[in-house]
Parts: C-alpha cells; structure tokens; sequence
C-alpha cells in the first residue's frame, strides 16, 4: 500500500480554488495554515469559524442573515444558522462565472439525441415549470416525486420544486413499482412526474404499466405529468387525466422567483438502499446540502467555471444529488441515461472526449470491469481535456488505482472517496494539496472529523476501527420523514455510541491522515476473533481470469467456534468450477492475505445480488444462509437482480448441516 502515482503541481495553491480559498482566509480571517492536515484540524476543531467561513467565501444567497453559525452541537439534534432563510435552488442557479449563453447542462442518452442547456436556457426551464408547479397548486412542504432518469427535465423538475420550498424525491425509471410505492408512500408525493419508459443500450423498456401501477398505490397524487421519453411522438397511452411535460413547461409571464425558506427545511428526501425492511426516508435541508456541495465540489474536487464535471449515476443514487450541484460553483454538469456497457465498455470514456469532460466520475466497480476487460481508454479516446476521475461505490484496490494511472492519464488526479446517502456526500476522498497513494483514500474531508474506533470505543490509528464521525456536520440529516420523536434517526447512527455518529463501515487511518475502507461494519468477516474487510477479499477472488464476480459470507459458530467462510463465485462463460479451480482461489487468497482468508466451502452461482447502485447484498446472502426466507431478507425492488437471491436459498435447503 502507498505507492505515490500523483504528486500535486508545485503551484498548485496558485491555481486551484482551495489554494484561492487559503488566501482568502489569510486575507479575511488572518489565518495562515502551513499544510492540509493544519487545515484540516482548524476546520474540525473550530467549527463555528470553518463553516461561516464557507458561508462567506462562497457568498452564499441568503435572505435573512444567521443570527449564529451553530447554536448546538450535540448529535443528534445540532443546529446550524438559525434564524437564515435562503434557497438552495437561488444559490445553484446563480451559476458564478457563467454567462448566459454559456452550456451548463450538457445531456447525452441513448433514448434520445443530445440536448445542451445554456444558463439562461436552464433558468428558462425552471421559471415555466416552477409556474406549472404553482398551477397544480404545489406550495412550501409539498412533496413532488419523479420516476425519471438522469435527463434534464428531472434537473429542471428538482430545482423548480425546490425554489417553491416544496420536497423533491427521485426514483429511477429502473426500480420497480414495489421499491418505489415503498418509497413513496412513506411521503405522499402531490405531484408524480413520470417517463413512459427508456433504451438501456439498444433495448426499449416500456415502463407506462409501471407507472399506473405507481400512481394506483399513491391516493395522495393530485396531478400526474406525462414525460413522452421513449414515445416522443406518442400520445395514444397517456392517461387522460395526465398533463403532458410540455404542459406543465408552458410559457407564462411569471418571474422567476426564490421562496425563502429555514437553514434545515427539506429540500430533499432520499432513501437507504432499502436491502432490509422499508427504505429509510432521509431528509435533507436546503442549506446544509448548498454548503456541504459548495466545499466538496469546489476545494476538494476543484471544480469552477472552466470545468465538465461528469459522474456516471442514475437518480435513485445520491451521486446523482451531488453531481447537479455543480453549476453552484460554475461548472458545467454532462448527464448520461443508458447503460455505460453498450456497445462496450469504451462508451463512456468516448463520451468524455465528445463532451470535453474535465472530471471523469463513476463506481469503482465499473473501473475494475474496465480493467479486466483489458480496455485502455486513452488508445480509445482523447482525455486530454481530463484532469480527474472520481471513484466511489466500493472500495478502489491499489490495482485500480495502477490501472488508471497507466491506461487513463499519468496527470490527472484520481480521488476514491466515501460518504453515504444518509450526508449526501463523501467524508473522506481527494484533495489537490496532498498526493495520490495507491489503494489509499487521500484524506478526510473538511468539516468531517472522522476517526476510527476500537470495539470498546478507543479511537485507534493505523488499525481497522468503525468508522464514526465525532462532530456535526451541516449535511447530517433533518431527520427521517414521519420519524416525530427522531428516535428512527437516533437508533440508525447513535445507538452505539452515544452522541457519536457510526456509519457502518470499517476504516484505517494512517499517520499521514491516508484512509482504506474496507466494507460494511455489518458485512464483516470474523475469524476467531480477526476481523476481515471485504473488500480485500474480492481484490483478489476477482483478479483471477475466471472469475467474473463473487460474495463472501461468514456463518457465526453459535458455540464460539470458527464458524464457516462461505465464498460464491460467477466464473466467466463456459467455465464449470472444479477442484483445480477451488485449489487455485485459495492458493492465491493464502499467498496474498492469509490463511485465515481461505473459505471452508467455495460453490459457483450464476449471479451476485447487487443493488441497483452495484452494491453486493452481503448481508442479505447472509440471512438468507441462515434460514431468513428470501422475502424478508430483502426489498427485491431495491435489486439489480432479485432472481439472483433463490440460487441461495435452494442451497441453504439442500446443504447438508454442518
């Protein structure tokens, strides 16, 4: 671990905006801070001084000034900037550095041909739809729901609703009807606007039955809006008593105007993935969201007004939330709807080149896919104009770090970085003051006072610990939809350690501030007392040839023994598993982690559960091994392939008890 493949340019605080913003704090605060980790403890020790210090440097649109930065600080509960009023879709609009017939929205789709966004075009949009907003009678605290991909009607839709101070949420077209209405009718959306279907490569997936089903299950729905996305020209199955989009987009002579609202009023409602039980309802507020994207995108990412910032994501991940706050800081934001294999793996980095991509994001996965199918992007396309590829999703081994330094560009900067719905964000990842190490995560973030913890709750240094973040951060959640008493919220981050926030997943942290993640706290291996991360074990299942995908589970021994490592493995095409092969998996888990990483049985499948953001379902696998019908251990909505799931319950009935 720590390969240094990027060193940061020896100007590089002339020339990037967290450079800009320690001159500005040295300038307006008479602050001097010699390196990032400086910085870095200012940032968590002093929170008052680092956010206002947000606030100001980014000018922040507000309508009534705070009358404090935070008046507590205890988690759960914290209040930031009482007494503000502002509105988040104000501040992105205002798109600084932009003029108005410069691109910020640039959208490309297998559906249907491209379609570019100048600001004045985009504040267009969102000045006739806010109005046919106001006609269906949407106001201040009303929810407004879109089963829409990432084009930019869904964008135009989320700013609309929320310059009114109404309560967006998204699915994506690909969920089904059951993970949605579990969604959604936990908020009883007002207003549902809705495809009537998609292209995934070159296959038409017509979702209108779909989408009455949806609106059958939601009697709190006023008004339905008919987006013709894959029909465009066809009328025949829209519900009558639907508007279409162009409706609801006419021109109108009202202004474009901004409904101040709270510091925390929701702004939007996203969801945990939901592999268990309900989804839970996340809320997010206008303010702590504007400031989180403000720092992230801007002194992390260093994304401005000369940038293409591209992640690839659907709007049922919150990447999507994060990747359209780009035009707060100037950048210019390139949408993709499709599937990013077709016609093969290349397709993506080609858009990079046709769309001038500055930041390449996507899912680590997707990297590694890249990587072993043998791709080298920059033979395929010009990434010249690329300055920085973003990782997130699962852990990044220190080979997909490798990969794309070799294949991708020697110059820009990769950051891995880790976050969560439940902060719309990550708090840990890159920043251009500090230099890339291989299969290392650069630093923890500004603001994000994050540390690992021993399972007494010693915070630990350069071993694995839970991942807990220690003070508040803007971007913590409102609360959950409908949770009155905030004791769902309470039980979800702080029932472990009291006023600390645990995420759920496990970290080292080196000296140097360096982070590695490895996998979800609850889908952790524990061998005799040694707990194993995951991530580490697919890093090398997955390096084999013939091995296309795999999930690992551990069956706790009731007695105290051992228990049983289970690893299922998805062999390339044609391939049968056999003695030699399970011989071979161990060998090369014993001679690259340990002996104590060689599983007890090893079985083929022809699938893993993923979510429909590529997430493994671990621990569903886990129940489902452990006698949890297949139903209860899942939302099959919320899967990528829910038929994936009955491989492993046939075994769990036909396995002989060990």
């Amino acid at each position: 671990m720590g390969d240094v493949l990027w060193t940061p340019p020896a100007d590089v605080r002339e020339r990037s905006r967290i450079g800009g913003y320690l001159r500005w704090l040295r300038e307006h605060r008479g602050l001097d801070f010699a390196d990032y980790d400086a910085l870095w403890q200012w940032s968590v020790t002093d929170l008052d001084a680092f956010w206002r210090s947000i606030w100001d440097h980014f000018e922040v649109v507000a309508h009534t000034p705070p009358t404090a930065t935070l008046s507590d600080a205890a988690m759960p509960g914290a209040r930031w900037f009482p007494g503000a009023t502002l509105n988040y879709a104000e501040n992105v609009l205002r798109m600084p550095g932009r003029a108005d017939d410069d691109p910020v929205v640039v959208a490309h789709s297998q559906t249907r041909p491209p379609v570019t966004l100048t600001a004045a075009e985009l504040r267009e949009q969102v000045r006739r739809v806010a109005a046919g907003l106001r006609r269906l009678g949407v106001t201040a605290g009303d929810r407004v729901a879109a089963y829409a991909p990432n084009i930019p009607e869904t964008y135009v839709l989320l700013l609309a609703t929320s310059s009114l101070g109404a309560i967006f949420s998204s699915c994506a077209p690909e969920f089904g009807t059951r993970s949605v209405v579990d969604r959604w009718q936990q908020i009883a959306p007002k207003v549902l606007v809705a495809v009537d279907g998609y292209r995934y490569g070159d296959k038409p997936v017509d979702r209108r039955a779909e989408v009455a089903a949806i609106r059958a299950a939601l009697p709190s729905l006023t008004r339905t809006v008919h987006v013709p996305y894959l029909h465009p020209s066809g009328t025949a199955d829209v519900p009558q008593d639907a508007l279409s989009w162009a409706e609801l987009a006419a021109e109108t002579d009202e202004p474009l105007t901004f409904t101040p609202v709270p510091f925390d009023h929701p702004l939007y409602v996203l969801y945990s993935s939901g592999t268990t039980g309900l989804p839970k309802p996340i809320v997010h507020g206008h303010g702590g969201i504007l400031l989180e994207h403000l720092k992230m995108l801007a002194l992390h990412h260093d994304l401005g007004p000369a940038d293409r910032f591209f992640w690839f994501t659907t709007t049922g991940w919150m990447m999507w939330n994060f990747l359209v706050s780009g035009p707060a800081v100037g950048a210019t934001i390139v949408l993709f709807d499709g599937n990013p294999g077709h016609p093969d793996l290349g397709a993506l980095w080609r858009l990079a080149e046709e769309t001038g991509t500055t930041y390449f994001g996507t899912s680590a996965p997707f990297l590694l896919a890249c990587r072993k199918s043998g791709l080298v992007p920059k033979q395929i396309a010009d990434l010249s104009a690329l300055r920085g590829v973003g990782s997130t999703g699962a852990p990044l081994p220190a080979e997909g770090f490798t990969w794309v330094y070799d294949t991708v560009g020697t110059d820009l900067q990769l950051q891995s970085l880790s976050g969560g719905t439940d902060v719309c964000t990550g708090f840990v990842g890159g920043v251009p003051l500090l230099p890339v190490h291989a299969g290392e995560i650069t630093c923890r973030a500004l603001g994000a006072k994050v540390e690992a913890r021993s399972s007494d709750g010693t915070p630990v240094l350069g071993e694995l610990g839970e991942l807990v973040i220690t003070a508040p951060m803007p971007s913590m959640p409102v609360g959950f939809w409908n949770d009155t008493d905030g004791s769902r919220y309470a039980e979800a981050y702080f029932d472990v350690y009291p006023g600390v926030w645990r995420h759920g997943d496990w970290i080292t942290i080196n000296e140097r501030g360096g982070c590695v993640i490895t996998g979800r706290s609850d889908a952790t291996l524990n061998r005799g007392g040694v707990r194993l991360g995951t991530a580490e074990f697919y890093s090398v299942v997955e390096g084999l040839d013939e091995v296309v995908d795999s999930v690992v589970v551990h069956l706790e021994d009731d007695e105290g023994g051992a228990g049983e490592l289970l690893l299922f493995v998805v062999l390339a095409e044609g391939l049968e598993l056999d003695d030699a092969l399970r011989k071979k998996i161990a060998r090369e888990l014993r001679t690259a982690l340990s002996p104590r990483h060689i599983p007890d049985e090893i079985h083929q499948v022809r699938a893993v559960p993923r979510t429909l953001s590529s997430k493994k379902l671990e621990v569903p696998v886990k129940k489902i091994l452990t006698g949890t019908p297949v139903e209860s251990a899942a939302a099959k909505g919320a899967l990528a392939n829910p038929e994936s799931l009955t491989a492993f319950a046939t075994f769990a009935q036909t396995r002989p008890t060990p």
